[in-house]
């Protein structure tokens, strides 16, 4: 397993990036364009995915990060049902909605593998790793 120093190095977030990306571009076509009220929110919400596991990775502690991570997993259900507007609205069509949902489930269900496994670790986090006594100079 390779060593995680920064949140660009988890997998989830990396895949919560690729989700953003799709969704941006996809935004960017036909109606879909112009119907700001579902445009704006729904790039914000993948956007809330990605941002809420690099700040909590950054807080340091376990407690902290599965609060940030559970927030992140609550955007993806947001973006499920935002989904649904979109091809209920015909922004988009079923191969792409299908597509989108399952990528949104993924990064889900790896939110919820992190939250598990950060449950059980015996690790509390960066924060609580003891700094060596000696001097700096």
């Amino acid at each position: 397993m390779a060593k995680i120093n920064t949140f660009e190095d988890l997998e989830v977030w990396k895949k919560a990036r690729e989700l953003s990306i799709a969704i941006f571009e996809i935004t960017q076509n036909g109606s879909f364009s112009k119907d700001y009220s579902l445009k704006d929110p729904i790039n914000k919400t993948t956007g809330s995915i990605m941002d809420n596991i690099a700040e909590g990775f950054d807080r340091g502690g376990n407690r902290e990060f599965i609060q940030f991570l559970s927030i992140a997993k609550g955007s993806a259900a947001e973006v499920r049902s935002q989904l649904y507007r979109a091809l209920d609205r015909n922004h988009i069509n079923l191969s792409e909605f299908e597509s989108l949902k399952e990528k949104t489930v993924d990064v889900g269900k790896q939110l919820s593998g992190f939250m598990t496994y950060l449950n059980k670790s015996e690790m509390k986090g960066s924060k609580y790793v003891s700094e060596p006594s000696e001097d700096y100079g």
